[in-house]
């Protein structure tokens, strides 16, 4: 079954049916595989992509669910301030370890970053919660939006 889908800015039609997770069409259809596969139930935030602006795990995103939104992969997020912020912060603050879970880390981050700019140390930790590292990089990461805060202050 044929789907529309804009995806990064650009609009895309695609052949899946019902009940596919958008995590597969993103992955299989389009062939941008930044967005990963972790635990397939929500739980790592591995697949985590953008919807309309807001983060959501992809591998439990149905794909006749984001009709008519904008869906933002890590492949465009550095297209945003936050997301050139955090990008800049990761690379300063040399956060990655295997960088599997970073992805999902990077777009939860700048979700967190657009919605308060200036977190505490307490919501970075509350807000990144539902994302897994299992470098556990989580101090790395955790100073990496505090640095991509401090940029994005300018």
């Amino acid at each position: 079954m044929s789907q529309r889908l804009k995806l990064n800015g650009v609009e895309h039609e695609v052949d899946a049916e019902p009940g596919t997770p958008l995590l597969w069409v993103i992955r299989d259809e389009l062939k941008l595989t930044g967005t990963k596969f972790g635990c397939g139930v929500a739980s790592c935030g591995a697949c985590t992509v953008h919807v309309d602006g807001e983060p959501m795990r992809s591998c439990q995103t149905y794909i006749e669910d984001v009709d008519g939104a904008e869906i933002t992969t890590i492949e465009a997020i550095g297209n945003t301030a936050a997301g050139a912020a955090v990008q800049q912060a990761w690379q300063e603050l040399d956060v990655v370890q295997c960088g599997y879970c970073q992805s999902g880390q990077i777009m939860s981050a700048v979700g967190l970053l657009t919605e308060n700019p200036k977190p505490s140390v307490e919501e970075i930790h509350d807000y990144m919660h539902g994302n897994a590292c299992r470098c556990a990089t989580y101090q790395r990461i955790r100073a990496g939006i505090q640095r991509a805060s401090e940029i994005m202050e300018g």
